[in-house]
């Protein structure tokens, strides 16, 4: 697996996820009392809007599949490959 470093995003090897949001998300579920155990919280979804373990994953911005974006905060940063 190639190693890229980027400023506002890593890949967990599942997909690249947005480092501000990720932070934000860790914070808030810090200070939640809710712990649900995650077989609870995912899996197969009963509901019209299922909710994911990693709501801070990026897609591409661009069919080239150069620019990442973040949906959630929307922050983009280019991406080459070499």
């Amino acid at each position: 697996m190639e190693n890229h470093q980027l400023k506002d995003f890593y890949n967990d090897g599942f997909g690249w996820i947005c480092k501000l949001c990720e932070r934000d998300f860790k914070e808030a579920e810090e200070v939640s009392d809710r712990k649900l155990s995650r077989l609870m919280s995912e899996g197969e979804a009963e509901s019209k809007q299922p909710k994911f373990s990693n709501l801070a994953l990026a897609k591409w911005a661009d069919k080239t599949n150069q620019t990442l974006m973040c949906p959630r905060c929307g922050i983009t940063e280019s991406f080459e490959k070499l």
